[in-house]
């Protein structure tokens, strides 16, 4: 695995050099840039044949600079150089653990004070010199497509603290443990309470600027399956903790490949490896596996698309690599199911079945419903060999995935139903032209 870039750069290419760049922050990075731009290019479709418009924005010209624009550059400016300088002064523990000197009070003060003057005299030159004797109201078309920045950063930011709550709601025991910490930290995090909470947010803001909410969703639609297939691939490469239960067909070969088991091979892996198995279930028989041996008809496929390892995984999660040194030395005693590639492949395929039936489907709201079921049935059926925190509901033991997966299905079979009685086929309607 490669907790960071500068693992993967060091492994793959032999390039030697050390980036503070988690490699699962730097495949999420990919898919917001993935997913606005495929927004972006439906909208515009969409705003083509005259199913959305944009609305008229009034703005001002020629104002003076204001206190509160220039006391908000300056503290861009003081972070930027609090950090960033106090980063290049640290160079070694900043590239070993971003996350927690971004968090902590660690920085370079003078460089902050220093950056935080540069920056709010600049603002301040620059509105000074636009500014007119007089100010002019001026209105201007704002098409949907060009908010799609705005929409970007409601849904990283609702996003990250969407997923936060929910994995606090999911693992609340560890994070009563330490609160602060754990809701800071960029670890733990519920992909359902993302898409919630920034769903959320990005209907209010498109509300507020009279966007028609259906075909937002609609245009939606594909882009989030994108967005969440390469978001995966960080899951997979960095070995965060989104795998599957134990695979007991195999095993570990002492150095994080996989062999298959022999007869009681599982139950002696338990035993080799009590002290990891009964610290973190409690007993054997708590410990989650299945067995699946790769058929014979899959034969050319390798055996760590069925069982894998996770060694040097970002978590530290499992028991030592023997001749190991370093930050992350760790690999799973027995191979799991990697089920982040199981997603990757089948988000990325729903993603281009989607990207076909958007012009094929000419009932607003219709595209959602079904990218409400896809989502759901997939994450349902992954959730069925996946490690999560289970409830106890009746006698029956669902994870929070599951509850919220077939709620989607149910609303999304509602959400058919209600389109085709509500809403009419649309027709092309004349292009819309910008003034």
């Amino acid at each position: 695995m490669y907790p960071s870039l500068s693992d993967l750069l060091q492994d793959v290419f032999g390039i030697h050099v050390r980036l503070p760049i988690q490699t699962f922050g730097f495949f999420v990075a990919i898919a917001f840039l993935a997913a606005a731009y495929v927004l972006t290019l439906e909208l515009k479709r969409r705003e083509r044949l005259g199913w959305i418009k944009g609305t008229q924005e009034k703005y001002w010209v020629g104002k003076p600079p204001s206190f509160s624009d220039i006391v908000f550059h300056a503290l861009i400016g003081f972070l930027l150089g609090f950090k960033l300088v106090g980063a290049l002064l640290q160079w070694d523990a900043f590239v070993d653990q971003p996350q927690a000197y971004i968090l902590s009070g660690a920085g370079n003060l003078p460089a902050g004070i220093v950056l935080a003057l540069v920056m709010a005299y600049q603002r301040y030159r620059s509105r000074k010199k636009q500014q007119l004797a007089k100010p002019v109201l001026r209105e201007e078309l704002v098409m949907p497509h060009q908010r799609v920045g705005d929409f970007t950063i409601i849904a990283a930011v609702g996003g990250l603290i969407g997923a936060k709550i929910f994995d606090s709601l999911e693992n609340w025991h560890s994070y009563m443990q330490d609160p602060l910490h754990s809701f800071l930290s960029f670890s733990g995090l519920t992909f359902y309470g993302g898409l919630i909470v920034a769903g959320v947010g990005i209907a209010w803001y498109a509300r507020k600027k009279n966007i028609d909410l259906w075909h937002l969703a609609d245009a939606f639609a594909p882009a989030m399956m994108l967005a969440y297939g390469l978001g995966r691939i960080g899951c997979h490469m960095a070995g965060d903790g989104d795998w599957g239960i134990y695979n007991s067909a195999y095993l570990n070969d002492g150095h994080g490949g996989v062999v298959p088991a022999p007869p009681g091979g599982f139950q002696q892996a338990l035993h080799q490896y009590q002290d990891f198995f009964l610290a973190t279930y409690g007993s054997f028989s708590h410990v989650p596996h299945a067995y699946f041996l790769k058929p014979h008809w899959l034969s050319f496929l390798p055996d760590w698309l069925f069982a894998f390892t996770y060694p040097h995984n970002i978590n530290n999660e499992g028991v030592p690599i023997p001749g190991c040194a370093g930050l992350h030395c760790a690999m799973l005693p027995v191979p799991v199911f990697p089920t982040p590639l199981y997603e990757i492949t089948t988000c990325l395929l729903l993603f281009a079945a989607l990207w076909y039936l958007r012009k094929r489907i000419f009932r607003p709201g219709l595209l959602t419903a079904i990218y409400l079921i896809m989502n759901g049935t997939e994450r349902f059926l992954v959730e069925l060999i996946r490690v999560n925190t289970k409830y106890n509901i009746f006698g029956i033991h669902p994870t929070q995935a599951e509850l919220i997966s077939m709620l989607l299905i149910m609303v999304g079979v509602v959400l058919i139903v209600y389109v085709h009685r509500k809403h009419p086929l649309l027709q092309p309607l004349r292009p819309v032209t910008r003034s």
